[in-house]
């Protein structure tokens, strides 16, 4: 068996008027994020951390936002993507630890949710999808609610056997 590990981060604007949704829950705010797509930070970066410990590129390569086909999708049907060419590779995921980076709204309320949402687009148990929120102690854009970060890092486990016909392609 061969690990791999990915590390993702994203950020969005945030404006007022449009849905914020993180981890493919829609979050009671004023303000969401600016984006051509759903806007999902939480899900881009995990897409990140996931296509990365493959050395598969970036989600803005397999989703350009210059794409009319992506242009408002559910970040969830991306993360579904995602995941078909981490199987198609011979990769499951081990774990997943997401850190949320939003002075506000506070985000404690829809962590299990976003949890549950994550595990079931990823096929893996409830336990090995962290979420975590933080602010910036009101520093920097975050702090000063101009935008929302995100972090994520997963941890692949492979079969050796698909994974060498995946990457002689």
């Amino acid at each position: 068996m061969e690990i791999r590990v990915g590390n993702g981060y994203d950020v969005h604007a945030l404006a007022p008027g449009l849905r914020l949704r993180l981890g493919g829950v829609d979050i009671e705010s004023p303000v969401g994020c600016v984006a051509h797509s759903d806007g999902d930070v939480a899900i881009h970066a995990l897409c990140d951390a996931l296509l990365g410990a493959l050395a598969l590129g970036d989600i803005g390569g397999h989703f350009p936002d210059t794409s009319d086909e992506f242009k408002g999708i559910d970040s969830r049907i991306l993360l579904g993507r995602t995941m078909s060419l981490i199987r198609e590779a011979g990769y499951g995921v081990g774990n997943a630890d997401i850190t949320i980076a939003l002075q506000r709204p506070k985000l404690a309320s829809y962590i299990p949710s976003m949890r549950e949402t994550l595990a079931g687009i990823m096929e893996v148990p409830v336990t090995s999808v962290s979420v975590k929120a933080t602010t910036t102690e009101k520093l920097g854009f975050v702090g000063r609610q101009e935008g929302c970060a995100v972090y994520a890092t997963v941890l692949l486990f492979g079969n050796q056997s698909r994974r060498s016909e995946f990457f002689e392609k």
